[in-house]
């Protein structure tokens, strides 16, 4: 069981969703009615019903929930032809996110959520799978061989959700001695290497073009955090307030130093460039800056529940200004994080306003228990990870199923009303 958040203060608690596979009347009536939500974004019947076949093997008991074993499972699927639907078939992907975050926002859709992003690896074995390669798999703990998506979540009062998706393609498989393994699994011609805060950035934009999932947040880890990219985009967007974790040797000022111009010769001519004015004190780690703080002014805080009982941390917030190459930067809130022996230490950044109080913060610091939730529950419940597709197509195709998966149980959830429990069990 992951930990359930406690929101003892912030803007609104985020629900927790048990899930228990017990038989519930209608069930299947409830999918297909869903599943008619997407017909019209598939061209032929055979991948339309395939589709439903493929999402409705994903509620099965199945132990290993990959096609072979779900096209045996499910009446009238067929492995070669469930495989076709997913990796080669047509499907209008851009319409079925439409339609997703229409049904997002009409069940969990509010001005103050959240937009969530991280990433999520898969262990694999080979090298033929689109993207895999020697890289960080968080599911791990260390780099290993493996697939990585880098995900868009949602949670709002109503709910949580993954809302899109990136598959993070390493740099080397865009070089002239990979362009065969790109032609094999079907990489479109017009995808080329992008970080993984490129892809969050990428996806942000594209929900906020969109304008259907309303948002007031966005939150993320330390990768997103310290990129410039991703800052850069997110700013541009008025009224979105980003909470973001930052490295702790991150360097800040207290205040905003005098700024000068310094000229000097430069072959023929002269150059100038921008510089801090003498006597302005050099700037400081914010790991320095949060250990010189004194305990006076940190503030204990019972942020999420654990498996052994409340877990606490201390929180402290400061005004600061970044520092860039050893000029000022932009000017953030800096909220600093620590356990209570004062042995870990995290820090996020913030272009809240200047009035934010620190329970908002607080709030902040937890939330992302949702996109953990929605990891957690895909890859438990639904098979997120047993996939066994290689092409890039196939990926997508796969993890979008998964995540319309997890978005029903919460929409049958929500249907039936906030007290009503969802249990299923799909049957051969």
């Amino acid at each position: 069981m992951l930990p359930k958040i406690r929101q003892e203060e912030g803007l609104y608690p985020v629900p927790q969703f048990g899930i228990e596979k017990t038989d519930i009347s209608g069930f299947m009536e409830e999918l297909r009615g869903f599943h008619g939500a997407f017909a019209d974004c598939f061209s032929r019947s055979e991948p339309r019903e395939n589709f439903g076949r493929y999402m409705t093997g994903l509620f099965s008991q199945l132990e290993r929930k990959s096609i072979e074993p779900i096209a045996f499972h499910m009446e009238g699927g067929e492995p070669r032809n469930m495989q076709y639907m997913i990796s080669d078939a047509l499907w209008n992907e851009g319409k079925m996110l439409r339609k997703y975050h229409e049904l997002v926002n009409e069940d969990m859709g509010e001005p103050d959520g959240v937009m969530i992003f991280d990433e999520s690896g898969t262990p694999k074995k080979g090298e033929d799978s689109a993207g895999v390669g020697r890289q960080y798999c968080g599911n791990l703990g260390k780099v290993e061989n493996c697939q990585v998506g880098v995900f868009a979540a949602y949670a709002s009062s109503k709910g949580y959700a993954l809302i899109d998706k990136r598959l993070f393609v390493p740099e080397a498989w865009f070089d002239d001695g990979h362009s065969w393994k790109r032609e094999k699994t079907k990489f479109p011609e017009d995808v080329v290497f992008k970080t993984k805060p490129q892809l969050a950035a990428e996806m942000f934009v594209e929900i906020m073009k969109e304008g259907i999932v309303p948002a007031g947040f966005v939150t993320t880890d330390t990768i997103y955090g310290r990129s410039e990219d991703f800052l850069q985009v997110v700013e541009k967007y008025v009224g979105i307030t980003y909470f973001v974790q930052i490295a702790s040797d991150t360097p800040c000022r207290l205040r905003q130093p005098v700024i000068g111009t310094k000229t000097y010769r430069h072959k023929n001519g002269h150059r100038s460039e921008t510089v801090v004015a003498q006597g302005e004190k050099a700037p400081m780690k914010v790991s320095e800056l949060a250990k010189g703080l004194h305990d006076v002014f940190w503030y204990r805080r019972t942020v999420s529940e654990g498996s052994k009982g409340p877990i606490g941390y201390e929180f402290a917030k400061r005004q600061v200004v970044l520092s860039k190459s050893g000029l000022p930067d932009r000017r953030v809130w800096l909220v600093m994080k620590r356990t209570p022996d004062k042995k870990q230490y995290r820090y996020h950044i913030s272009n809240a306003p200047v009035s934010t109080r620190l329970p908002t913060f607080v709030w902040l610091s937890g939330i992302r228990w949702a996109v953990e939730q929605c990891f957690g529950e895909t890859k438990t419940e639904l098979g997120m990870d047993h996939y066994e597709v290689r092409k890039y197509p196939g990926w997508n195709h796969h993890m979008l199923t998964c995540m319309l998966a997890h978005f029903f149980l919460w929409h049958l959830r929500i249907r039936l009303g906030k007290k009503s429990s969802v249990h299923y069990f799909v049957a051969a």
